[in-house]
């Protein structure tokens, strides 16, 4: 298991658990530091449920034993008493009676945490390998809606700058006509935080079976989209009241973005250093300068 928080691992699953199962990660959620001393039978019973379903939960997140999870929970304890972003007692809650300041440390908190939690659980060889695609691409399709739609046009900014021959497509029809026209020397990205948005899912499948390599950006590592990918990217999300899904998200997305931006740029530096260069005068030639007093 990559070392990230275990209680993220478990918010990410939760949707997709359901009766027993889904009862188990929610008290966990609830109060992770008491679950460190209960045994598999304990908590069983506490969730009206069995020692077995106990046993069941943990595999179904992805761990070996519940013996594991008491160990990636007491880990998780340890790296928010020694960190500067999990030293702060703030829950995700945010109540409309709340202060702005909890606000903002409740929100730092949370985006810092996604951050971070990426950071420890990507994988260099899946980046390095998406970057050799899109560096050598003839052309790159990225697929995103909804908020994740902000981040395919981000995507498209960033590598358009460095001169990939790249569009992001936010509408589903236009995704998919696209992508009927890729051929294998193609890269097709797509970019849903669940990975299960049919709308990013059809264009993409479409894409991969045209032959254009498949890059997956998602939280779910077992989703429909990373299923269907030849290469996955996965993000990590600390969810806030009024923050929640591929908002919370988009924070760690965008540092995997630029990992990947900055990779292909050193991957095809002469092409990006001319491109940059034939652009760099752009912005200040078009910023209003400043009135003199008179």
């Amino acid at each position: 298991m990559p070392s990230t928080d275990v209680t993220t691992l478990i918010r990410t699953e939760l949707p997709r658990l359901a009766g027993s199962l889904r009862k188990v990660g929610e008290l966990i959620l609830e109060d992770p530091a008491a679950v460190t001393h209960c045994s598999a039978a304990e908590l069983g019973r506490r969730t009206g449920t069995s020692q077995a379903t106990v046993t069941r939960f943990c595999r179904a997140i992805g761990l070996d034993s519940y013996q594991h999870l008491l160990i990636e929970l007491a880990q998780e304890r340890g790296r928010g008493e020694s960190s500067e972003w999990g030293n702060t007692e703030i829950g995700p809650d945010i109540s409309p009676d709340d202060s702005l300041e909890r606000v903002v440390q409740v929100v730092g908190t949370a985006d810092l945490r996604a951050i971070q939690q990426t950071i420890d659980r990507i994988d260099l060889d899946s980046v390095e390998r998406a970057a050799q695609a899109v560096a050598r691409a003839r052309r790159v399709d990225v697929y995103g809606v909804g908020g994740s739609g902000a981040v395919a046009q981000e995507t498209e900014t960033r590598l358009f700058r460095i001169g990939c021959a790249v569009r992001g497509w936010t509408e589903v029809h236009a995704a998919t006509t696209s992508a009927a026209l890729l051929t294998p020397a193609d890269v097709a990205i797509g970019i849903s935080h669940s990975g299960a948005t049919r709308e990013v899912i059809e264009p993409f499948e479409l894409a991969k079976e045209r032959g254009a390599t498949a890059v997956a950006l998602t939280a779910d590592p077992r989703s429909p989209l990373a299923r269907a990918a030849d290469i996955r990217l996965i993000s990590s999300s600390s969810e806030t009241s009024f923050r929640t899904g591929s908002i919370g998200a988009r924070h760690s997305v965008l540092m995997l973005i630029d990992c990947l931006y900055v990779r292909v740029g050193q991957l095809s530096y002469q092409r990006a250093s001319a491109s940059l260069a034939l652009t760099d005068h752009i912005a200040g030639a078009h910023a209003v300068k400043a009135r003199r007093p008179r």
